[in-house]
């Protein structure tokens, strides 16, 4: 009976961490970066005009709220906060987009 219930959990935790992965940059977020222009201030690894994608995610690591913050960020803008250029209010980004890219964010930006 155990060895049927762990036989039973293993395809579930298989399943539920692949739930959590991080969204996969070439395929699903770079796209929604080009779409919204994202990718004419900001890098994955360097600074362009607006900090790079893997110090954003840097800085928000380990925070309870990093996605409510960086969602925010994204949707309303920034200033301030990574020096003194303001980042501009993305409005025309979808709520699932936002998500996609936040998501890959608190996962540390992989590229």
């Amino acid at each position: 009976m155990k060895l049927s219930a762990l036989a039973l959990c293993v395809p579930l935790f298989v399943l539920g961490q692949a739930a959590h992965a991080a969204p996969d940059y070439t395929t699903q977020v770079q796209p929604i970066l080009q779409k919204n222009a994202c990718l004419a201030c900001h890098a994955v690894d360097k600074k362009v005009v607006g900090p790079a994608y893997q110090d954003v995610a840097a800085k928000h690591k380990d925070q309870a709220d990093a996605a409510e913050i960086l969602t925010k960020h994204i949707k309303e803008g920034s200033s301030g906060v990574y020096g003194p250029i303001p980042m501009p209010p993305n409005v025309g980004i979808s709520p699932a987009d936002t998500q996609i890219v936040v998501e890959w964010l608190v996962a540390g930006a992989p590229h």
